[in-house]
């Protein structure tokens, strides 16, 4: 195996573990409010540690690796990693808890962020988006395989046996990590404010971090309220609905394999279409079916359209802007994340106010910003010539 493929392997690799690490919160919530007894109040707030912890991973990996190269934060991020899945196992001290989801959150942030530029480093200009596309395929594998093996397991072992021996795979990656060649640092002097500063100032960078920011948005709004929209508009059981979110993430999952193998070589402006109708498709079913299989497939679709976004994008950065790359990826994905977190809130305020009928509403609005921002960014892409 050469280098090439051993570094995109230990990438794979780290995003394997994102996929598991988002959703494991999530999968053993009940058993921490029943642990602990947490109301609403209280799991919220503690749910709400998790993506400031990703968010200030996300910020900082980047300088941090364009500095010291990659290698450093991986094992610092399979490090917080492993003490947030053995503090979620284990704790008895609610405080303890906390902290323990925060370097979780950290861990998780900024290994997404290295693995996808990383992959984005090693890459020619033509094949970075179908890579990324291929890379997000592991984090699908990640979200979907752990929910499964915790119910797998339920009946021969606890919850917390499950998390922590799943939790001891950050160790495995850091020894990875440790044995493989990363692309160097870019910068030996480190990342100068006069740099960060020149990517701020970029409108290609704002016009994908805010395309990014409405597709983030809309994967945290359908991981977030689809089941409520499931169980009220349909009268879906609890277990159905989430068999069905669980579709929805296999349908990304498919179409990123899709887009990083048959379909490689088909040109970006096409894909952005085609997801782009996807999207539409999914939402307009989903808010004009009453029939549940239609419903079903809807959310297939609708994963189908937002599986080329983040790769695409992504791309479209690691190429524009490849002499600091992780740096620009901080940035991008950082406001990407933050349109999760708004959004979401958001969402729960209308959703309180007017129902959840209004969630396939808020979709919508974010798909129809995103067909304005996708013209402007393959306009400024043909445009410019990506910089060395």
């Amino acid at each position: 195996m050469n280098r090439y493929k051993i570094t995109f392997a230990s990438a794979c690799f780290g995003m394997l573990l994102f996929g598991i690490s988002l959703i494991t919160l999530g999968s053993v919530a009940s058993d921490l409010q029943e642990k602990f007894q947490l109301d609403a109040v209280d799991s919220g707030t503690l749910f709400s540690i998790l993506p400031i912890g990703i968010i200030l991973g996300s910020l900082l990996f980047g300088p941090v690796s364009d500095r010291y190269g990659y290698k450093f934060f991986f094992v610092v991020s399979c490090a917080c990693l492993l003490l947030g899945f053995q503090g979620i196992a284990w704790s008895e001290s609610l405080g303890l808890l906390r902290f323990c989801i925060f370097l979780f959150g950290f861990g998780g942030g900024a290994i997404n962020g290295a693995t996808n530029a990383v992959v984005a480093d090693i890459s020619s200009d033509n094949n970075k988006g179908a890579n990324l596309s291929l890379l997000g395929v592991f984090f699908g594998i990640g979200a979907l395989g752990m929910p499964s093996v915790l119910a797998a397991l339920e009946k021969q072992f606890s919850v917390q046996q499950v998390v922590a021996s799943v939790g001891l795979l950050p160790v495995a990656a850091a020894v990875l990590f440790l044995f493989t060649r990363f692309p160097p640092p870019k910068r030996n002097q480190g990342v100068g404010a006069d740099a960060i500063f020149s990517l701020l100032r970029n409108s290609f960078l704002w016009l994908i971090g805010f395309f990014l920011f409405c597709q983030s948005a809309v994967e945290g709004v359908i991981n977030n309220w689809t089941t409520t929209y499931l169980e009220k508009h349909f009268s879906f059981a609890g277990s159905r609905a989430l068999f069905t979110l669980s579709l929805y993430v296999a349908g990304l999952t498919v179409m990123r394999l899709a887009l990083g193998s048959v379909l490689r070589n088909v040109s970006p402006s096409r894909i952005m279409a085609l997801s782009l109708a996807l999207l539409f498709t999914g939402a307009f079913i989903l808010r004009t079916t009453h029939t549940p299989a239609f419903a079903t497939a809807a959310l297939i679709i609708s994963g189908a359209g937002l599986a080329a976004g983040f790769p695409v994008m992504l791309g479209f950065a690691g190429a524009r802007f490849a002499e600091l790359s992780a740096t620009a990826f901080s940035i991008i994905l950082t406001v990407a994340l933050a349109g999760n977190m708004i959004i979401n809130y958001v969402t729960g305020i209308v959703i309180d106010r007017f129902g959840i009928g209004q969630y396939t509403t808020i979709t919508l609005v974010l798909y129809a910003a995103m067909v304005p921002l996708t013209y402007f960014i393959l306009r400024k892409q043909q445009k410019e010539i990506p910089k060395s």
